[in-house]
């Protein structure tokens, strides 16, 4: 597909980075043309020096011939201004970031009026995946699939769990509820278990199962799970305003003490939520830490806007208590902060957007026989889950999974069929309806054709 990007700071080199490596023709636009040929050279993609809310830049960079317009400025207004001229042009897709939380409750005006396909907010989605953190006080990772039936954790297994030592074709005499491990990450080794695979100490490992069993699981491998009751929150940005936003009209609240440097900002954040505690004072002072009772609490939140901060202040937490800590990364690399702070969830803005944005153009690319719901990059981004919505193909419906023929590394991981969550067996098969879990280790799976041999 040809896919312009409007915009070339960490979100849209990131965007261009990912769909590249999916083959698609992308053609970059920025004002910065030191920044731009920088991206260029990396990437190798086409880049055009100048302003993409312009129609002759926009021409020129072959809008009469684009699939998909992605708008990621700095500017929401800008972004918006860029989807509207690329509507005009030609009958394409188009993806804005909007972060302003004052456009919060208009997203759904402005995608009518404007003719926005898509609307990506990093810090919003950052905000949700922070808050599944701390609802799995264990997990590094929390993802979602079938509107919130199933979730897929990621956890590292404990030395004294007695699940170690035990092969998953025996797990069901263990556990007597529906879990199913999905991918092992060993020893910088990324496997997709097969029956015969064996639970190791340390190993890091991501299972799916419905959220109440997800809580029995951990407790059986001897893993905390009590979701965190109170968190300090360091940073006040919009990621702060959409975790309070969401907190509080969460049915199991958390207690946050959000602390930030700037005045004006902490005030603001005092004055919109009644039921944060806000203490205008630098987060990454020890002593104020320890004063405000860092080591009585249950999690530690670093988002500030600076990568360095964040970690520094993580490492520093790590001695002084043993709360869940979540660190926020956006320039670093995750994988390179997790080696440094093991015990650490990482989030990355522009990860959790990249994910999201190749879900949508994959979906674009999908055949009639299967519809592309969710995608997340995991174990680094060395394999990918993905949510299909299974249509009435006759080659992949109604057949039991002992005779489909699969390709190599890859793992049919649940089922949903309307309440219902199969962990699927050979005498199972998928139904029109049905939506499908799939693992693997392959690239450029758009529809449950690309996983058949």
């Amino acid at each position: 597909m040809n896919i312009i990007i409007i915009g070339c700071g960490k979100i849209g080199l990131a965007l261009a980075e990912q769909l590249n490596n999916e083959g698609h023709r992308i053609t970059l636009i920025d004002k910065n043309e030191t920044l731009l040929q920088a991206a260029c050279s990396k990437l190798d993609v086409m880049g055009l020096s100048g302003n993409g809310a312009v129609f002759s830049v926009l021409s020129e960079a072959g809008i009469e011939k684009c699939d998909v317009l992605i708008a990621v400025t700095g500017s929401d207004e800008v972004n918006m201004l860029c989807c509207l001229l690329g509507k005009r042009a030609r009958d394409l897709h188009t993806i804005a970031r909007i972060r302003n939380p004052e456009y919060e409750d208009e997203i759904r005006y402005l995608q009518d009026q404007i003719g926005i396909s898509m609307v990506i907010n990093p810090e919003r989605m950052v905000a949700h995946e922070i808050l599944h953190l701390l609802r799995f006080p264990s997990a590094t990772e929390v993802e979602t699939f079938g509107k919130g039936l199933v979730d897929m954790i990621h956890i590292r297994m404990p030395e004294n769990s007695p699940l170690c030592g035990v092969k998953l074709r025996d797990l069901g005499r263990t556990i007597a509820f529906p879990v199913l491990i999905s991918v092992i990450e060993r020893n910088s080794e990324v496997i997709i278990p097969s029956g015969n695979t064996e639970l190791r100490a340390n190993d890091e490992i991501s299972f799916i199962s419905r959220p109440s069993d997800a809580v029995r699981f951990c407790k059986l491998c001897k893993l905390e799970y009590n979701a965190s009751r109170s968190a300090f929150i360091v940073g006040g940005g919009r990621i702060a305003y959409y975790i309070g936003r969401y907190n509080k009209n969460s049915r199991t609240k958390c207690q946050f003490k959000l602390i930030e440097t700037n005045q004006e900002r902490a005030q603001t954040y005092a004055e919109t939520f009644d039921d944060i505690t806000v203490i205008h004072a630098d987060g990454s002072n020890k002593q104020l830490l320890i004063e405000e009772g860092i080591e009585n609490t249950d999690a530690f939140v670093a988002i500030t806007g600076y990568d360095e901060v964040n970690v520094m202040m993580s490492l520093m937490v790590d001695k002084l208590t043993d709360a869940r800590i979540v660190t926020k990364v956006n320039r670093l690399d995750p994988s390179d902060v997790e080696s440094v702070i093991p015990m650490s969830s990482i989030v990355s803005p522009k990860t959790v957007t990249a994910d999201e944005v190749v879900r949508y153009v994959r979906a674009l690319e999908s055949s009639k026989d299967s519809e592309f719901e969710s995608l997340y990059s995991i174990a680094g981004g060395k394999a990918e889950a993905m949510e299909f919505t299974v249509n009435n193909d006759p080659s992949i419906v109604n057949i039991p999974f002992s005779t489909l023929s699969l390709k190599p590394n890859v793992l049919v991981a649940a089922i949903i069929r309307g309440q219902e969550i199969i962990s699927p067996g050979g005498s199972d098969c998928m139904k029109p309806g049905d939506s499908v879990v799939i693992i693997t280790t392959l690239r450029g799976v758009n529809d449950l054709q690309d996983i058949m041999k």
